[in-house]
């Protein structure tokens, strides 16, 4: 087996596996206020949404084509790779970027911290690019322009919208019986987390899809020009969504928590305002084949739904930190991806590749027992919070413990 062959099998291994974190990252930006408001139970929530994650993975492509050709600059417009780029060099990039990702995502998981996913990839990819080809491998123009202004706008046009539709719900039903209308707004909250899962699918999944389309086009296996006249190959299609589903079952109960019980105390209506406006955004952007972080949008929709109720609190110390998250995401992925090209070109060829893949299995192995250590999971999900520590891991006393 070729050194390029080996590299983009492993590659394409690493992306499902990213994939597959994007999936248990993201669970909570559709279904973590219905799990606190008791719409859902936390394992039928997840459920549904990871079927509707994958139904989400086969609706469109536009997102998938804005990661092939808006971040990295490795290809001419003839179609073949830029001067001085080998396909295994290409690929090397790629993969550096995705392992970028992928331990960005698992240490924001570790401290329950809701950050994008997309913006790990993303970082991952511009770090591994700048220390391959330097800043003429990135296209600053299309990561402005669909990633950078998305990402800074997103979360306030979410909150501003989710805080008039919960003002408007609250002023409209201020007459009706607590019970009654609680009741009414699960039933709604069912439907709109529904919509934001599938809206997810869509968005996501095809962020995975372009980076594996992006590694076959480094090959020499597929084109840009054959993928906006035909489509992705069905394979791809079926692997992303498949694995962000799997991601999606197993539930991210860590970061759930924190956006259903640290940010707000939410009730029904707040949930079902958030969620509508999180669906809108999140659909419209996919469809103008924006890479948005549905992270930055289903978090300044729940903020929204706290501004927009009279008298609700909202934990400005978490929302500080899921704050600094967001800043620190790209910069913090693209170091780890321009380390570990550094690392594996060091070794260099298969032998590389395969040093920088166990260094992750080994990383990731390290953090899943770290949070073994203090659980969360679908039976302590909606535990109280403590205000005290704001810590993503229930306290062990009892009357701290008990579902709600």
């Amino acid at each position: 087996m070729s050194a390029e062959i080996f590299i983009l099998i492993l590659l394409i291994v690493t992306a499902v596996g990213f994939d597959f974190t994007n999936g248990f990252h993201d669970t909570g930006n559709a279904m973590a206020t219905s799990i606190a408001t008791g719409a859902l139970k936390p394992k039928a929530a997840v459920a549904v949404s990871a079927v509707l994650n994958l139904v989400g993975g086969f609706l469109s492509v536009e997102v998938a084509i804005t990661v092939t050709t808006s971040v990295l600059k490795i290809q001419k417009k003839s179609g073949g790779l830029v001067a001085g780029l080998s396909p295994e060099k290409a690929m090397f990039i790629i993969f550096a970027g995705l392992i970028g990702g992928i331990l960005w995502n698992l240490v924001t998981w570790l401290f329950g911290l809701p950050s994008s996913s997309s913006h790990a990839l993303f970082g991952g990819l511009i770090g591994s690019g700048l220390a391959a080809i330097g800043t003429s491998g990135i296209n600053w123009n299309g990561l402005v322009v669909k990633v950078i202004i998305p990402a800074v706008l997103s979360p306030f046009i979410a909150g501003a919208i989710a805080a008039i539709g919960t003002f408007l719900v609250y002023a409209t039903t201020k007459r009706s019986r607590k019970s009654a209308k609680d009741r009414g707004f699960r039933w709604g909250q069912v439907a709109t987390a529904s919509l934001v899962s599938l809206a997810h699918g869509t968005g996501d999944a095809q962020k995975t899809m372009g980076v594996i389309a992006l590694a076959l086009i480094a090959h020499g296996s597929l084109s840009d020009k054959s993928i906006k006249a035909d489509g992705l190959p069905v394979w791809i299609i079926v692997l992303c969504a498949g694995a962000i589903a799997l991601g999606t079952y197993i539930g991210g109960w860590r970061i759930i928590r924190t956006l259903g019980k640290g940010l707000v105390e939410i009730e029904a209506p707040q949930g079902m305002a958030a969620e509508a406006s999180s669906a809108a955004i999140i659909l419209t952007s996919s469809s103008l084949g924006m890479a948005l972080s549905t992270t930055h949008v289903a978090t300044g929709s729940i903020m929204g739904s706290g501004l927009g109720k009279p008298g609700a609190k909202v934990r400005w110390a978490v929302a500080g930190r899921m704050a600094a998250g967001w800043i620190i995401t790209l910069p913090c992925a693209a170091i780890v991806g321009a380390l570990s090209y550094f690392v594996g070109h060091l070794v260099g060829g298969a032998a590389g590749a395969g040093l920088i893949f166990v260094i992750l299995v080994g990383l990731a192995a390290f953090i899943y027992l770290r949070a073994q250590k203090q659980k969360v999971d679908a039976a302590n999900v909606n535990a109280a919070w403590d205000d005290s520590t704001n810590s993503v891991a229930p306290s062990e006393r009892p009357e701290a413990t008990r579902v709600a």
